[in-house]
């Protein structure tokens, strides 16, 4: 089955692979190994569309590495806005310097293992697209693809075992970064989460999942947990045509990232209610925005008095707001306080 599966697939790739701007189609030289570990991290937890543009933006500004590495921080966090799970941001700019430093990308899973924030998914899907080396890389579309076609029933997260080494015996010695990209491919336009395209899949003959009837129905989920919903505040204090803004701490939520001041909030409490000056506050309204593990409830407030706030902070000019690189929850807020 193996063999006849990678043939298979790797034929149909050949004839539908998805142009993208990251990607060395079927039969050209091996793409910048720091193209697709860019758009690998991009990509987590992220869709190809949302991607595009912020990959496009990225390579355009720092086209290489050593760009990459010599770029300041905020910089690089400022151009991440908006594509969420910032730490990735923190990891790209630190993993950058150690490439430099090294003089090159690691060419192995190991090797890349070791710069910081790439993990055991990362590392592979380097290692098999950018160097040819065999790797098994099984992200959620391969995940999808590989229940199926085994027909492997047990609920997730449980099965990622049994799905990773289902993978790895369908996993080619030859074209590993090709056969990778197809899987990928293959779950995200045919294999999809609703309505599988059956007809047009190239397994379809070799398929278990739709052997036993129905294989939309895989992988099986856990039951979803229902997520806290914590409240907190934002703070909106403009002057002369500038909004005054902090940056928050390296470390934690949405860390290293500029914001308006907030009532401390977090993922495990609600805020304090802390106003940052005394003086009329006036409620702007509420904007509801859904991490990871909770959901917040933010209540925009806005001052009216002429205190100065005290602490580090800067007055950013309203007119450049946009190049303040605000994560998706303060942009929300911003857009409602000047609404």
């Amino acid at each position: 089955m193996a063999a006849i599966v990678s043939e298979k697939l790797l034929d149909w790739y050949d004839a539908h692979a998805r142009r993208l701007p990251w990607r060395a189609m079927p039969g050209e030289a091996p793409p910048d190994p720091y193209r697709v570990w860019l758009s690998e991290v991009m990509l987590q937890q992220t869709t190809v569309a949302a991607v595009k543009p912020y990959f496009e933006a990225f390579t355009a500004r720092w086209p290489t590495v050593n760009d990459l590495a010599a770029a300041p921080e905020e910089d690089v966090m400022a151009a991440w806005a908006g594509l969420g799970y910032y730490s990735r941001a923190r990891n790209l700019v630190k993993a950058a310097r150690a490439v430099v430093e090294l003089g090159r990308f690691p060419n192995t899973e190991a090797g890349l293992r070791e710069l910081p924030g790439l993990g055991a998914y990362t590392a592979a899907a380097v290692a098999a697209i950018a160097f040819g080396r065999r790797a098994v890389v099984v992200d959620a579309n391969v995940e999808r693809v590989v229940a199926r076609l085994f027909a492997l029933e047990e609920p997730l997260p449980g099965v990622r075992k049994q799905i990773r080494s289902s993978a790895d015996t369908i996993t080619p010695d030859r074209r590993a970064g090709d056969f990778a990209q197809a899987m990928m491919d293959l779950g995200a336009t045919i294999c999809t989460a609703r309505d599988p395209k059956c007809l047009l899949c190239p397994l379809a003959s070799e398929c278990d999942g739709r052997v036993m009837g129905d294989p939309s129905r895989l992988p099986v989920k856990a039951p979803k947990k229902a997520k806290p919903v914590r409240q907190g505040n934002a703070y909106w204090i403009e002057r002369e045509g500038s909004v005054w803004l902090v940056k928050r701490e390296g470390k934690g939520m949405l860390g290293g990232m500029r914001s308006l001041p907030d009532d401390g909030w977090s993922a495990r409490a609600d805020g304090d209610g802390q106003r940052p000056l005394a003086g009329e506050w006036s409620a702007s309204g509420l904007v509801r925005h859904t991490f990871t593990h909770f959901a917040l409830e933010l209540a925009v407030q806005r001052y009216a008095g002429s205190e100065s706030p005290a602490g580090n902070g800067e007055w950013w000019p309203l007119d450049r707001l946009d190049e303040a690189g605000l994560p998706t929850l303060f942009a929300k807020a911003a857009r409602l306080a000047l609404a």
